[in-house]
């Protein structure tokens, strides 16, 4: 199946991937299909990049402590309500029903009080897990507009760099996913390679984990493909095209999602 031809079906493979919650025959075939079609590539890195930029904003939630205090109070009244029928219950005889009766009762009260504390405990998460979907909502609403992706390899067809474009910032943004990391006199320089005409600088890139670029749609349209080199500190001029090394190349694909 060429996942691509179906964007939809491929974004919520690709998110599912991510949350860990496509397993068994079905995330083997997606990694396949990963390992063979670039786009497919593409989709599950960036969801991953998405999903773990959530996680990192998102603030660590601790029950109030009136919760505590609640769940405190409903156990030892339990608790009393207990100790007084017992007070007045009839001494039990050495075996017998009687002693199997209060195991039983016994048995109840701390299932109750489990009960109540199990209500208590589920009422708290689903307001907690209430919150953190708003949260969670208002962050993917925020995120970059994604319209145009490519995941450049070195020549051994390993991921190095995912590059995409966000159409609502006008920005490229680069993320490394390989290990690679260029001398402390080298710089990694970005290029587009239009099907006509010489390659075309995009900018320099530093040396964090993310990069952003300024760029305007009109510098990705149309554009096949991307392309990094290594060249000296602080790039070359673009009039000259690369003059060191090409390390990462990949094909730019616009998003239909």
């Amino acid at each position: 199946m060429h996942l691509p031809q179906h964007p939809e079906l491929l974004d919520k493979l690709a998110a599912s991937y991510a949350l860990g919650t496509l397993r068994g025959g079905a995330r083997r075939r997606f990694e396949t299909l990963a390992r063979e079609q670039a786009p497919v590539r593409a989709a599950a890195l960036i969801w991953q990049a998405r999903i773990g930029s959530v996680a990192e904003l998102q603030i660590p939630a601790q029950p109030a402590p009136a919760v505590w205090t609640r769940i405190d109070n409903l156990v030892q009244a339990d608790v009393e309500r207990q100790a007084m029928r017992d007070a007045h219950a009839v001494p039990p005889a050495a075996g017998g029903w009687w002693r199997n009766l209060f195991v039983w009762r016994g048995a109840a009260a701390a299932g109750v009080a489990a009960a109540i504390v199990a209500m208590v405990l589920g009422v708290d998460q689903r307001t907690q897990l209430g919150t953190q979907i708003a949260s969670l909502q208002t962050q993917l609403l925020a995120t970059p507009q994604i319209k145009y992706v490519a995941v450049l390899a070195d020549g051994k067809a390993d991921p190095s760099m995912l590059v995409t474009f966000d159409a609502r910032s006008n920005k490229l943004l680069l993320q490394r996913v390989g290990g690679y990391q260029e001398a402390s006199d080298k710089s990694l320089q970005l290029w587009a390679l239009p099907p006509q005409g010489g390659p075309r600088s995009l900018g320099v890139l530093g040396t964090d984990k993310l990069l952003r670029l300024p760029a305007g749609e009109g510098d990705v349209q149309q554009v096949p493909t991307l392309a990094i080199s290594l060249e000296p500190k602080g790039g070359v001029p673009s009039a000259g095209g690369p003059t060191g090394p090409v390390l990462f190349t990949g094909a730019l694909i616009q998003k239909m999602l």
